[in-house]
């Protein structure tokens, strides 16, 4: 099973960036973690979106979903069917996908996508927002937190995961309980507590000071690494 970063920025893509997406490939499966601004054109630039096993959505923020929207189009003008995973709650965003050339899922009633056993568990966010696992059968684990700031029962959640992609978006300095997205200590601290086996930290506004978020990551997870576009892990 590998993970290729297809965009990792928050809030909006850092310049020839873009947001939230990562394609998991596992034998014939390839299968993207969310899908956020600026992810298309570089998936378009890797393969055809119709050869995908699935999309699955961690939450319908901008950031995580816009790029859907001209994927629309794209399935629409070629008369394809693309499976969609995502949460069910009522949001603007999830309306316009609805009315699209989707086959939509609820992510609370999915426990499959593209072959690879779907899990999901709620987090702390300001909407509806759900942590991702994929088990291959193997019983390789990669858990995704999506955007959170904690939730209950989600150490257990992320327990024994190979790979841990952790929201780690503000440095301690930084970070305030109102704030919707962990620190990077947080997310090295998540990691040590659920004895992952690796850690990527990732959801970093554009500007952010890296070295410092990786280096507090690292304080309680020392093999933390950052997230970058185009990086590929082998998860074996």
């Amino acid at each position: 099973m590998k993970v290729k970063v297809m965009g990792f920025s928050g809030a909006y893509p850092a310049a020839n960036g873009a947001c939230s997406g990562y394609l998991v490939s596992d034998g014939d499966t390839r299968l993207m973690l969310d899908f956020g601004s600026g992810v298309l054109p570089r998936l378009m630039a890797l393969m055809d979106p119709a050869d995908l096993s699935a999309i699955v959505m961690s939450h319908w923020h901008y950031d995580h979903a816009s790029d859907l929207l001209p994927l629309a189009y794209y399935i629409e003008i070629n008369k394809l069917r693309l499976r969609l995973v995502a949460p069910a709650e009522p949001q603007p965003l999830r309306q316009l996908i609805a009315e699209r050339s989707f086959e939509l899922r609820s992510l609370a009633e999915t426990g499959e996508a593209g072959g690879l056993r779907l899990e999901s568990h709620p987090v702390k966010h300001p909407v509806p927002a759900y942590a991702l696992k994929l088990t291959n059968a193997q019983g390789k684990v990669i858990v995704y937190t999506g955007d959170a700031v904690g939730g209950e029962g989600l150490k257990d959640f992320c327990r024994e995961a190979d790979l841990l992609i952790c929201d780690a978006a503000f440095t301690r300095a930084q970070w305030n309980p109102n704030l919707p997205h962990f620190s990077a200590a947080q997310a090295g601290e998540l990691a040590r507590d659920a004895n992952a086996k690796r850690l990527m930290i990732t959801h970093f506004m554009p500007g952010a000071d890296v070295k410092t978020l990786l280096k507090e990551a690292r304080e309680a997870f020392p093999d933390a690494f950052p997230a970058r576009l185009d990086l590929t892990v082998d998860i074996e």
